[in-house]
């Protein structure tokens, strides 16, 4: 794996911490055993294009956490410098942060040793990701829904593509496969689906 050169972010760029109330130190999260999350994870430069970039070895981390740590993908999109998924736990657990630090982690080494960035000084600080990410327990079938047709439009509404069946690295083309969701949708025209959860 070699390193890419610097891209021009073509996200809104605001910064997904901004959601978290940062400034906010007694931020909790909701852990609930079982029940189904919706997350945002964002570079911490979102100038980098190191998801797409670099998708092998994002796939690699996740695949090797889901196997060590099981969980259902209920919908994925992965985007240049952020990326948005639901996830539903097994009965009785709620580890989720234990996870996404286990595929953060393993990415972040994949880049370190392709030399793509250089390890910080401060344990505090990721030299690729943003600290925080954004997470929404899911309500009901009607939140479920909203949010896995804004996982699949995310990719036009950012400007990427005009259809969201142009976008490869989506769970779209699964719900298609499946019969779930037609080929066209997602198309050039403005979907209810735009909305800004966590970016």
């Amino acid at each position: 794996m070699t390193c890419t050169v610097d891209h021009a972010s073509q996200g809104d760029g605001i910064d997904a911490r901004s959601h978290l109330g940062l400034g906010m130190v007694r931020y909790r999260r909701n852990h609930v055993p079982g029940a189904s999350y919706f997350f945002t994870l964002a570079l911490h430069d979102r100038r980098r294009h190191w998801l797409t970039d670099h998708i092998g070895p994002l796939r690699e981390a996740y695949q090797h956490t889901q196997v060590a740590l099981p969980f259902e993908t209920v919908a994925i999109v992965i985007l240049p410098e952020h990326l948005h998924a639901i996830w539903t736990l097994p009965d009785g657990d709620h580890d989720y942060p234990g996870r996404w630090r286990g595929i953060k982690s393993r990415f972040t080494h994949a880049l370190l040793k392709a030399g793509c960035v250089h390890a910080q000084t401060s344990r505090m600080r990721s030299p690729v990701w943003q600290s925080r990410y954004w997470e929404h327990t899911l309500r009901d079938e009607f939140d479920l829904q909203n949010h896995i047709d804004y996982i699949h439009y995310n990719p036009v509404k950012h400007g990427w593509v005009q259809r969201a069946r142009d976008w490869p690295h989506s769970s779209f083309h699964r719900f298609v496969a499946r019969g779930d969701l037609p080929i066209d949708w997602g198309g050039e025209a403005r979907s209810s689906a735009d909305h800004g959860y966590g970016e």
